[in-house]
């Protein structure tokens, strides 16, 4: 349907599940902003959509984090759960439910399409050799496994998928694998895996059929899909089982086997959907029987092979609703690099509020960056700076603020709009662009459509500078006139508001304020402010970006930001390359000592920090906050030894001051080792001993 199309449409959007071990960086921001830009402006429109996600809980990072914390996987869960709110309510992300893929729906939901598929003769069992790590004592599963690539030589790829040629592959094809929980060379065991049958002609017709239609995917996502339909080796089938211990949805009539977390992840929108429907009052299975129904999936790049093969042929052959299209993005970029906390390239979005910035500058800023392309988008400070504030402010904002105060000070806040009623060439231009840009928004052109969107602002802010309010109102004989042009600049800021809206609903919820009028709806940009209509007194509605808050947003390459104040270093299956060589004498300035927990604390108002109280054998304790909350609770720690950083210097935050640094180890991959690992010394060490 296009964007002009006026019947009301039935609209089910997801974004990819966030995996449940770590709190959101900012890739995880940019798809929310996304999809919630898209959701906005279909709401506007008029139709029903319903608006979902859930943390994806289940799989081995998550039992083993759990373990390491000495929490259950759910308590563990819950605790990373219970901090999405303050991202989602500070970056005005709209989503109806949020649930978690543990949740009861799951399970059901999960094994219901197990038993459909099985039916239809789509479930196959065959006993593979598995790796084992023989010092854990578990089979690892894929992302547990790192080597070097078949099929390109790769190094330290995982063992599911090579990340530099996409080639997909089976782990035990993997050259000098190594266990990324403890770096030993796995041994190979026996097991019974249980198998959807992908290579089925009946799957791969369906395949073709809904993968390369030139209407669904994007066309470089296309390309790919008929990369892996058409290679050499075609489709094989997908491994969905995993042996216990894991911490997953138990597959039917199968002791001690559990769905590969991959399996259920997916289903967990669907899940989510029944768990709000069931809430609301809706019928979950009537909504996704329903023809009309519409159903639309925001994913990254990394994960198209699961949403484009694996996720719609489960569906069509468990007989549910397949997707009507899944919306691929690339990756968030800082100035050109891959985001890194060492280099004082990454951005944490807590942060980004946490120093005052408006969410709805990165709102629009990232907005102006995104296409209906798999494209990385880049973010440049002196660019974020320019375009918000050339933008928002000096084009968009600056037209309120040159009128609204006139019609308050001079005429009791009253509007004239008798003109409106008349053929006016000025509000034609604003208001004939209204299908174009909303083909554009749906289309998720949304750079264009906000370049559409500032070019109508110069428009307006040229009849500012040609009417010159300021100049027409120190004389009284002007008073009809000044009235008419200010009434006519606060209805041409009313339709550029109204196209605003899904970027900047904040905003426009603020304008509709000063407008004195119901929230703005898509139809509405044809309907003009009655004529002596009352607004309300002019407030200022958007602060210019500082330079200074883009130096507070990085975060030092020195020193980790406040919400993460613990040294990430790399381990084994780290992507990360080695810094840079230094010299011995620049270690040598890092007094590195043995430290003695005498007691640990949560922080009031922190999801992040714990308060350590710590003894140096210096003859006093130290303060020291710590961003290992999410791996650690207070008793745990208490009494153990650590390794700080004891000669940096004293650090104020928000929370009292931080004298000094405990470290703790970190790989990159949040699915491949989650969490940090405290550093313990060898029994018999004592506080105050330096470190060599």
């Amino acid at each position: 349907m296009t964007a002009a199309s006026s019947a009301p449409r039935q609209l089910f959007v997801t974004t990819a599940l966030p995996y449940a071990n770590g709190p959101f960086h900012i890739g995880h921001i940019m798809e929310y902003i996304q999809a919630d830009i898209w959701v906005r402006f279909m709401r506007l429109r008029g139709h029903e959509v319903h608006f979902v996600c859930a943390d994806d809980a289940h799989g081995a990072p998550i039992m083993i984090a759990a373990e390491k914390a000495g929490v259950t996987p759910q308590d563990f869960v819950a605790n990373i759960a219970s901090g999405r709110k303050a991202y989602l309510d500070g970056f005005h992300i709209s989503f109806d439910n949020w649930h978690s893929t543990d949740g009861p729906e799951n399970h059901f939901l999960s094994q219901e399409i197990y038993r459909r598929l099985r039916a239809k003769g789509l479930i196959a069992t065959r006993t593979i050799d598995q790796f084992y790590d023989p010092v854990k004592n578990m089979f690892l599963p894929d992302r547990y496994i790192k080597g070097e690539c078949p099929k390109c030589g790769a190094q330290d790829q995982y063992g599911d998928a090579c990340e530099v040629c996409s080639a997909v592959y089976a782990p035990t094809e993997l050259k000098k694998p190594y266990s990324t929980l403890t770096g030993a060379t796995p041994v190979m065991k026996s097991s019974e895996h249980y198998f959807f049958k992908l290579s089925d002609p009946q799957c791969v017709e369906f395949l073709r059929a809904w993968a390369l239609d030139a209407e669904r995917l994007q066309p470089e996502v296309a390309n790919k899909a008929r990369e892996w339909l058409e290679g050499d080796s075609g489709l094989g089938d997908w491994d969905i089982s995993r042996d216990a211990p894991y911490f997953g949805i138990e597959i039917p009539d199968a002791p001690g086997k559990y769905f590969y977390v991959w399996l259920d992840a997916p289903i967990g929108y669907l899940a989510s959907l029944k768990n709000y429907f069931a809430r609301t009052g809706r019928d979950f299975d009537a909504f996704l029987a329903d023809p009309s129904t519409e159903q639309y999936h925001f994913i990254g790049k990394d994960i198209t092979y699961f949403h484009t093969l694996f996720w719609p042929a489960m569906l069509k052959f468990a007989d549910f609703k397949v997707p009507n299209n899944v919306f691929v993005h690339g990756f968030i970029t800082v100035s050109g690099e891959k985001m890194s906390k060492s280099r004082g390239t990454g951005i944490s979005p807590l942060r980004y509020l946490d120093i005052g910035m408006n969410p709805e500058w990165l709102r629009y800023y990232i907005a102006a960056k995104l296409n209906a392309r798999v494209e990385d988008v880049d973010f440049n400070p002196d660019d974020f700076i320019a375009r918000v504030n050339s933008d928002l402010i000096g084009k968009y904002i600056n037209i309120a603020s040159r009128a609204a105060g006139f019609i308050t000070k001079k005429f009791d806040g009253k509007l004239s709009m008798a003109w409106a009623t008349q053929d006016d060439r000025f509000l034609s231009q604003l208001r004939g662009a209204a299908d174009d840009i909303a083909a554009l928004y749906e289309a998720r052109e949304y750079g264009k459509a906000l370049r559409s969107i500032m070019e109508l602002a110069d428009h307006v802010n040229a009849y500012v500078d040609a009417n010159k309010p300021w100049e027409l109102a120190k004389d009284p004989a002007n008073n009809a006139r000044t009235q008419e042009v200010c009434s006519r600049l606060l209805e041409a800021f009313r339709i550029l508001t109204l196209y605003l809206k899904p970027v900047l609903p904040t905003l426009a919820e603020q304008v509709e304020s000063l407008l004195n009028i119901a929230p703005l709806q898509w139809g509405d940009v044809y309907n003009a402010l009655p004529d002596q209509h009352i607004v309300q007194a002019y407030a200022h509605l958007m602060t210019r970006v500082e330079p200074k808050m883009l130096d507070d947003l990085f975060e030092p390459p020195a020193a980790p930001a406040e919400e993460n104040a613990a040294m990430a270093v790399d381990t084994v299956g780290a992507i990360e390359a080695i810094d840079a060589e230094i010299k011995i004498d620049d270690f040598m300035k890092i007094d590195l000592r043995i430290a003695h927990i005498v007691d640990c604390a949560h922080v009031e108002g922190s999801d992040k920090l714990l308060r350590l109280t710590l003894d140096v054998g210096e003859g006093r304790l130290r303060n020291v906050f710590s961003g290992i909350k999410s791996a650690y609770q207070p008793e745990q720690l208490k009494g153990k030894l650590t390794v700080m950083v004891a000669n940096l210097a004293p650090r104020k935050m928000k929370f009292g001051i931080s004298e000094g640094m405990v470290l703790a180890a970190s790989a990159k991959d949040e699915k491949a080792e989650p969490g940090l690992y405290i550093l313990e010394p060898w029994p018999g060490a004592k506080p105050g001993m330096r470190i060599r």
